[in-house]
């Protein structure tokens, strides 16, 4: 065992279990169970919300998940790795390609808005043409134009816009359905006004707080209250839930994991997610402008000391998407493990030894992910081995959310930045395209003739079997020889649950659904 390897996985880091927070002077923990019912559950969220309920203005995993109780989509798929392309129809009752750009959905009836507005294709057609404005999202391939054949009958066209509609197939369940009447009045930012199992009624500080309810067309909620409230440390989190003032908490560290499966009235349940964890390179900034010494920082990372040092929290993968999303199986050319050609490369890029770099900062957060520091710092030392002058910054969430995307004018923050990307679809180009396509780029600053034209083609393609294949076997090879960000490993979602609530299911990309969900 060498050096490094005994330093990270025998004790040399300092972790955040329970027996270091017991230790702690916490003030009492945030009141989140202040004047809590018996049929209200707290959510303990590891991520603020953003304030803004615009849910195409941003890409902020928090807030994605809060969008889940209040708002309905035309599908949802739970993307199981046996079958990850399985659809199931939510505010959509069916689907039918028309021809390579149109793409026709029949909607369900009987569903209401939680203002009392019926919905209807209006609310369809404005969602799909709003969101898909370009510089809009992130999310979505580009415009589409929407006609209403029906008031339960739309047609996405995509003819105008150079792609093909079946694109849209898998997004449908990552886009939430608003009113259109709020759209034309610009009230979308204001409240959230959807159509799922609960209905926003106010925030309180760090909490908000929703009901059920009462005309959702599956039926009322048991639940009557849910309560999404903000808890920035995981140890927080935890004393939360062993108090009993949270009932679900997200974002686990591994030893909190082993901890809880001792202790009794509470469980734990892993779930490996659609999110992957990155090491992003500025790719706009010297020296990683520089394919080689991109290259040389991957074959200087040891990832399977990673995902060792991850434990319940780390699934190994060797791929740009998760192995639930499709086209997420190991890359065969993906950078391994080679001190020896990390070293060839630096040289070759006029850096022998690291001599002649400036001090590279590599930036990542805590609060949030499980275990960033302690596997940052090990990054760190592994660069540090091969000559590479690394300084860490370790900085909270919300002033690593401040740093994370490149700028529209100036350099961005740091050299190198870690950050997952976690999308409630099967569809990998929810990934792909906002990484890595010049047009967007969002954390690297990327920029590759190369691959846009391979995101291109493989986005032109209308049949959804030959673009896998296009996906597979072109672009993800052609990623990783480039690598503009190195894909650490797959994250495993860990939540703990109050043994005595039953029914709720836990999505591979964050959110739950609490809409069958009670008490014991």
């Amino acid at each position: 065992m060498t050096t490094t390897r005994r330093k990270f996985l025998k004790g040399g880091v300092t972790v955040g279990g329970l027996a270091a927070a017991s230790q702690l002077a916490y003030p009492f923990i945030r009141t989140a169970a202040a004047g809590k019912s018996s049929n209200s559950v707290v959510f303990a969220s590891g991520e603020p919300l953003t304030g803004n309920w615009d849910p195409a203005s941003h890409t902020v995993l928090g807030q994605i998940n809060f969008e889940g109780y209040v708002f309905g989509r035309l599908t949802n798929t739970p993307m199981r790795p046996e079958n990850p392309s399985e659809i199931q129809y939510d505010l959509a009752t069916g689907h039918k390609i028309i021809s390579e750009n149109v793409l026709e959905w029949s909607l369900r009836r009987n569903v209401t808005f939680h203002n009392g507005a019926p919905f209807t294709s209006a609310d369809v057609k404005a969602t799909f043409e709003y969101s898909s404005q370009p510089g809009k999202s992130a999310w979505y391939p580009g415009p589409v134009d929407v006609e209403i054949v029906d008031d339960h009958t739309v047609r996405l066209n995509t003819s105008a816009h150079g792609y093909p509609a079946t694109a849209y197939i898998l997004l449908a369940s990552f886009l939430p359905i608003m009113s259109a009447a709020d759209i034309e009045n610009n009230a979308i930012s204001q409240v959230p006004n959807g159509t799922g199992p609960f209905k926003f009624m106010e925030q309180r500080g760090d909490e908000s707080i929703m009901n059920a309810f009462d005309d959702y067309y599956l039926g009322r909620p048991i639940l009557d209250e849910v309560r999404f409230a903000y808890m920035g440390d995981a140890n927080t989190r935890v004393l939360a839930l062993l108090g009993g003032e949270a009932d679900i908490i997200e974002r686990l560290e591994p030893e909190q994991h082993d901890t809880l499966l001792t202790k009794n009235g509470v469980r734990v349940l892993r779930t490996v997610a659609t999110e992957n964890k990155y090491l992003h390179f500025r790719c706009s900034k010297a020296p990683f402008d520089d394919v080689r010494m991109r290259k040389a920082v991957c074959h200087a990372i040891d990832r399977d000391m990673v995902t060792e040092l991850l434990g319940a929290a780390g699934h190994a993968s060797s791929s740009y998407v998760s192995p639930v999303k499709l086209g997420g199986a190991d890359i065969p050319n993906y950078p391994t493990y080679d001190p020896d050609e990390c070293q060839r490369l630096m040289a070759e890029a006029g850096y022998p030894g690291g001599n002649g770099l400036p001090e590279l900062e590599y930036i990542t957060s805590t609060g949030f992910y499980p275990k960033t520091k302690e596997y940052g710092e090990l990054i760190t030392v592994l660069l540090q081995e091969q000559g590479l002058n690394i300084k860490l910054s370790v900085l909270e969430t919300a002033a690593w959310l401040e740093r994370l995307y490149v700028p529209e004018s100036g350099d961005p923050a740091g050299h190198l930045i870690d950050c997952g990307w976690s999308t409630g679809s099967p569809e990998p180009d929810l990934v792909l395209r906002p990484m890595w396509h010049s047009s967007m780029s969002l954390i690297t600053g990327f920029k590759d003739t190369e691959i846009d034209a391979a995101l291109d083609s493989e986005q032109a393609e209308g049949d959804p079997n030959k673009r896998l294949k296009m996906v597979t076997n072109d672009l993800m090879p052609k990623l990783a020889d480039k690598v503009p960000s190195l894909s650490l490993f797959t994250s495993v979602l860990i939540h703990g649950v109050q043994e005595n609530l039953n029914g709720a299911y836990f999505y591979p990309n964050g959110p739950i659904d609490l809409s069958k969900a009670s008490y014991s």
